[in-house]
């Protein structure tokens, strides 16, 4: 396994760089309260696209059946209409989370997975 962090690379990126650093802080702000860390080192936040001034979030939840998953997904959007000044619409994703997902795997040494 590697330590390198490695930050998910939205469509924002390419199509609205300004935008990415202060999303990402936002979003920071969102964490998921059974594991005690944020989605963006979480890699629950899959995408993030704008078009016609509204932006589209593509995330998942750790688990299918997150008892703490309608919370976290408004919470999130508030977030994200602070950091993107704009409305947003949260598509909930089907891939499942794994801890591969993770941006910074050397958080692994909460020690939930050995």
């Amino acid at each position: 396994m590697t330590d390198e962090v490695k930050e998910i690379q939205w469509t924002i990126h390419t199509t609205h760089p300004n935008l990415v650093k202060q999303v990402r802080d936002r979003l920071s702000e969102v964490v998921d309260p059974e594991i005690g860390m944020n989605i963006i080192q979480l890699g629950l936040v899959r995408d993030i696209s704008i078009e016609n001034d509204i932006a589209r979030m593509k995330m998942i939840l750790t688990t299918p059946f997150c008892p703490y998953g309608p919370a976290m997904i408004e919470m999130t959007k508030a977030k994200a209409v602070e950091g993107l000044n704009m409305p947003i619409t949260i598509e909930m994703g089907a891939e499942m989370w794994d801890f591969s997902m993770m941006e910074d795997p050397s958080a692994l040494d909460w020690g939930m997975y050995a």
